[in-house]
C-alpha cells in the first residue's frame, strides 16, 4: 500500500500560456518538499523553468530532475522537435522511478501536441496520477477552465482541484465550482516578491497541505 508521502504526485497543467505554471509548480515543490521534473522546456530565455523552480524553492538540485528534452524554441513541443531536427521517443517521458513527492509540469497546456499524432493530454492519461489545474482569475478563465476540465473529464484523467492564479475575482471561483464540482485548492494572490520564505508563508495561511490529504482520502 503506498503511503500519502508517495501519494503526492501530482501534474501541474494550465488552461492557457503564461497561466503561472512554473510559480504554481515552485509553490507545490516548496511546500511538500517534492522533487520537481519538466519533461518537454519549449524556448530558453534568461532561465529554464527548472531553473527558474530551483531558484525559487531551494530545494536543492537533487530534487530537480534533469529534462527529457529542451528544445530552442518557444513554440509547441511538436513544431520545436522538428526545428531542432529531433525525434521524440516516448520512452524518455515515462515516470520517473523516485521514492517521494512529485511535481510534474508540463510543456504548455492540455491539447498542445508533442508529436504530430500525440497530445499532451494523451501523455497525461499514461502517467495516471492527479492533475491540478492551473487557471487565472479573470475574464475568460469560464471557457478556458471549463472547457479543460471537460477534456479531462472524457479522458477519465482524475483531477484532483483548481488553483486559481491572479487578483481575487469576486465570482468566478463560486461559479468554476458550481460547474465542474471540482475543489478549489487555492487562490492564489499577487506576490510583489517571489521567495521560498513567501511560498512557505502563504503555503501555511492556505493550509495546503492539509486540504491535499483531505482530498487524496476522499478520492
Amino acid at each position: 500500500m503506498s503511503t500519502i508521502k508517495n501519494q503526492f504526485q501530482f501534474v501541474i497543467c494550465g488552461t492557457d500560456t503564461d497561466i503561472g505554471k512554473t510559480l504554481i509548480s515552485s509553490f507545490f515543490v516548496r511546500g511538500l518538499n517534492s522533487f520537481y521534473w519538466k519533461p518537454i522546456q519549449s524556448g530558453i530565455d534568461q532561465e529554464t523553468d527548472s531553473q527558474a523552480v530551483a531558484r525559487l524553492t531551494k530545494v536543492g538540485n537533487k530534487k530537480i530532475i534533469k529534462e527529457a528534452y529542451i528544445f530552442r524554441e518557444p513554440v509547441s513541443p511538436h513544431w520545436a522537435a522538428e526545428i531542432d531536427k529531433k525525434v521524440i521517443n516516448f520512452q524518455r517521458l515515462k515516470l520517473p522511478n523516485i521514492d517521494g513527492p512529485l511535481i510534474i509540469e508540463t510543456a504548455g497546456g492540455l491539447m498542445v501536441p508533442i508529436t504530430r499524432n500525440f497530445l499532451q493530454i494523451d501523455q497525461i492519461k499514461k502517467w495516471d496520477i492527479p492533475v491540478i489545474l492551473v487557471c487565472k482569475s479573470g475574464l475568460g478563465t469560464l471557457n478556458h477552465t471549463l472547457l479543460s476540465i471537460e477534456a479531462l473529464k472524457k479522458r477519465n484523467i482524475k483531477i484532483l482541484g483548481l488553483v486559481i492564479n491572479g487578483e481575487k475575482h469576486l465570482d468566478n471561483p463560486q461559479t468554476l465550482t458550481e460547474f465542474s464540482s471540482l475543489p478549489i485548492i487555492a487562490e492564489f494572490p499577487c506576490i510583489q516578491k517571489i521567495d521560498s520564505n513567501n511560498l512557505d508563508i502563504l503555503w501555511k495561511k492556505l493550509n495546503i497541505k492539509k486540504k491535499l490529504i483531505a482530498l487524496l482520502n476522499s478520492k
